[in-house]
């Protein structure tokens, strides 16, 4: 009896491995618009220093969100429209978040601010400098993207992630 529990404990293990796995963790949830676009918040080339990588798990590690390149004292523009929510010091490090439509919020840090929560913005609006603190290194901006509570990969949202294409895998038999 105990031998053939097992072949159905590994398709129950295969299944519920398959179910979460980190590209579909990652996945673009379907309240993202696809013509979503939002705006680039540092000035000169677009350029990421450390990527989006999803966790396994929601405790997982993991890089919830981007590293953009962006020197200490640069400009940083709101990418989108929306209201600030939070502005103040979490541990170590200066930052700010805003709650934009559709359930996104977005939290740059390290980012000092003289925002207050309440304060409205515009997409293109200075919302402060990029400062030093935290897991960024310094010249870097960390920029992180929740839908609905759920981390995203901000990418997504400025149109520079292609959408998968699935291609045939064989020749016609």
């Amino acid at each position: 009896m105990r031998a053939s529990s097992r072949p159905v404990s590994a398709i129950v293990l295969i299944v519920i491995s398959l179910l979460f796995t980190p590209e579909r963790i990652a996945a673009v949830p379907s309240s993202v618009s696809e013509d979503a676009q939002w705006l680039w918040p540092v000035d000169g080339a677009r350029q990421v220093v450390q990527p989006y990588r999803a966790p396994a798990h929601a405790y997982g590690a993991g890089h919830r969100g981007v590293d953009l390149a962006a020197p200490v004292g640069a400009v940083v523009r709101a990418p989108a429209a929306g209201v600030v929510a939070f502005q103040g010091t979490v541990v170590d490090r200066p930052l700010l978040t805003i709650e934009h439509e559709g359930g996104l919020v977005s939290t740059f840090e390290p980012l000092q601010s003289s925002l207050r929560p309440g304060d409205p913005v515009s997409a293109g609006d200075e919302i402060g400098v990029v400062a030093v603190g935290g897991h960024a290194a310094p010249g870097t901006l960390h920029l992180g993207v929740r839908l609905d509570g759920a981390y995203i990969n901000p990418l997504i949202l400025f149109g520079d992630v292609p959408r998968a294409v699935l291609l045939p895998c064989c020749d016609p038999l």
